[in-house]
């Protein structure tokens, strides 16, 4: 049955996480938790698809995972033109805005991902972060990015820039298995991958920080009795005095 190969490939998939980035994953949530500890904050930008939100503000999780994007909108209905003799220097240039205009810090940390490691506006964000100081942790596929040339002029992928990179382990291209009578390879393996690491991390950084005689700000289910009235009269102000 296609289950029971999925099944087992999702096996093999954690199974090689655990045995090649448990490293990485410790030192990502040592990284989380000095932050926290020294009044920074973690940001959480796009993660696969999506997979940060399953961290952001949800029962049994940290208040202190936040998100971050941005976006630029140009309205312009003019032909297109060669502006390449003005000398316009835009490289980075919306990453940087967004991150000057936004509550970061120096020390501050932010999740970045890219299965290939050189999505450009992923390769913008982090490049743009670094040299101001905040701490990036990248999810990436090194199957995959080793396979890709870059496209950011730097000539970097996400691994040669990011301060800690862990290897999400998908398969180049992404998906894991054949299946007769379908062209495409069938089930993605990045997403699931990076939500066991994010969780993985968060278990880490919170084990740390209680060793630090800080106790992390933990989420109820809003939706169970009692949860969200604790949430909002515990959690929230806590966060907001403290930063945990």
């Amino acid at each position: 049955m296609l289950l029971d190969r999925y099944r087992e490939a999702i096996d093999d998939l954690f199974k090689k996480v655990r045995d090649t980035q448990t490293e990485n994953i410790i030192k990502a949530g040592e990284t989380v938790a000095e932050s926290v500890a020294n009044g920074g904050c973690i940001f959480l930008s796009s993660i696969c698809h999506s997979m940060e939100m399953d961290s952001i503000y949800r029962g049994g999780g940290p208040i202190f995972y936040k998100h971050f994007s941005y976006n630029l909108s140009i309205e312009n209905g003019a032909r297109p033109r060669d502006n390449s003799d003005l000398g316009y220097d835009a490289q980075g240039a919306e990453a940087r805005y967004a991150l000057t205009n936004s509550n970061f810090r120096p020390g501050d940390v932010l999740f970045l991902a890219s299965v290939s490691g050189r999505t450009k506006r992923v390769v913008d964000l982090a490049y743009e972060a670094v040299k101001l100081g905040i701490k990036v942790i990248a999810f990436t596929s090194m199957e995959y990015a080793r396979q890709v040339e870059p496209v950011h002029p730097s000539g970097k992928k996400l691994y040669e820039i990011a301060t800690i990179t862990i290897d999400n382990c998908a398969p180049a291209a992404e998906a894991m298995l054949d299946v007769n009578g379908i062209e495409a390879k069938f089930g993605a393996a990045s997403g699931i991958a990076s939500d066991y690491i994010m969780w993985s991390i968060t278990s880490v950084a919170v084990e740390k920080l209680l060793e630090r005689g800080i106790t992390p700000g933990i989420l109820k289910s809003a939706n169970f009795p009692g949860g969200n009235d604790y949430n909002k009269t515990v959690i929230e102000p806590n966060y907001e005095k403290y930063g945990w």
